[in-house]
């Protein structure tokens, strides 16, 4: 058998470090992403904060799962079906961080700019562990 002949390396996954920091660098892309268009609609087209919200997160969740289907996870099966559970993911942060703000903003007068920028830890911790266990896996 020669070195042409050899069947190649077996492919290894990622192992959960790299997927960690992977996700990592994703999430803050997409916090970014989210919190400059919160701020833009919010601020500088005067949406709702709620709308604001709902279109600022969409934009950071189909931002993140296309880097996190391509570079973290390398998943590229069965697109359509995880994008709708990591659709279903980001969504279970939209509600978070509505209520959030209907409390804090709402109820007690916070900066709804403190708030959706206090949300975003929190919202991303319970991203990851959903999406790791359901989204990609």
């Amino acid at each position: 058998m020669t070195a042409t002949d050899a069947p190649p390396p077996p492919v290894r996954e990622g192992g959960g470090l790299r997927q960690l920091v992977g996700y990592t660098l994703v999430g803050g892309s997409g916090v970014l992403l989210d919190l400059v268009a919160f701020l833009l609609l919010f601020n500088g087209l005067g949406l709702h904060e709620q709308l604001a919200n709902g279109v600022s997160t969409t934009l950071g969740i189909t931002n993140n799962f296309v880097l996190n289907a391509l570079f973290t996870f390398g998943k590229r099966d069965r697109l359509l079906v995880r994008f709708l559970r990591f659709y279903a993911v980001g969504l279970v942060g939209i509600a978070l961080t509505f209520g959030l703000l209907w409390l804090a903003a709402g109820r007690f007068g916070v900066d709804p700019n403190l708030v959706k920028a206090g949300s975003l830890p929190l919202v991303l911790a319970v991203q990851f562990v959903l999406n790791r266990k359901w989204s990609f896996n």
